[in-house]
């Protein structure tokens, strides 16, 4: 049986705002779903473990999906949520393939997690499958490849657009824009319009460009497993 992880935000601050973030329940959700009906064992890590904060805004009624709905009737996955296994005891090795869901959380800890960046050197070096949806992407600000490349270098690649950071009103709120650091890493950046689904996969490289892609992303993954 095929062993994926997926790696969700431990923070929950959205800049000075003081509103909350996290992770993007959609993002997590689809994917997930499409992964366990398919048999593959999921484990969920988080920086510090324990409960990964879901952004407040992706529980509103204008973003339910089918996978949302049945996220929020499913005590046992909402407990694999609660209770998160800490990224700084997970190994590369022990794992098919890893999935990073969205939402702005990832952008002020996974983007900048000595954990997070060396596992997903790991997993890239081995070839194994690196998947990053919405936000996710953040995860290769600083990723490299042995010889001190940027991991994304001369890649396609995709996430967030700008425009659609501008259309939530966070761009003067988050840490980087998404598409801007993926082209300032090497990048090749490409996208649909703003909230369409997109996805796009280069050798083990998998990224989809916002929420409505995130089933996409997962599909390409499952193909490539």
């Amino acid at each position: 049986m095929k062993k994926i992880l997926i790696v969700l935000t431990s923070h929950d601050q959205l800049g000075d705002t003081g509103q909350k973030t996290g992770f993007w329940i959609e993002e997590f959700a689809a994917p997930y779903y499409l992964l366990k009906d398919k048999g593959y064992e999921i484990t969920v890590a988080t920086p510090q473990g324990g409960q990964a904060p879901i952004d407040p805004k992706s529980n509103e009624p204008d973003f339910q999906t089918p996978a949302t709905v049945r996220y929020n009737d499913d005590q046992e996955t909402q407990q694999l949520i609660a209770n998160t296994v800490k990224l700084s005891t997970v190994s590369a090795d022990d794992f098919d393939a890893v999935f990073y869901p969205g939402g702005h959380g990832p952008l002020w800890d996974l983007a900048e997690d000595r954990d997070n960046i060396s596992l997903i050197e790991s997993f890239y070096k081995a070839e194994k499958p690196v998947a990053a949806v919405c936000h996710a992407p953040a995860i290769f600000r600083h990723t490299k490849l042995e010889d001190g490349t940027p991991l994304v270098s001369g890649k396609k690649v995709t996430g967030f657009t700008n425009g659609e950071e501008d259309a939530v009103q966070l761009t003067s709120v988050v840490p980087f824009l998404v598409e801007d650091m993926l082209k300032e890493n090497g990048g090749i950046y490409s996208s649909a319009a703003d909230w369409h689904p997109y996805a796009v996969i280069d050798g083990t490289l998998i990224t989809g460009q916002n929420p409505a892609s995130s089933e996409a992303t997962a599909e390409l993954l499952i193909a490539q497993l």
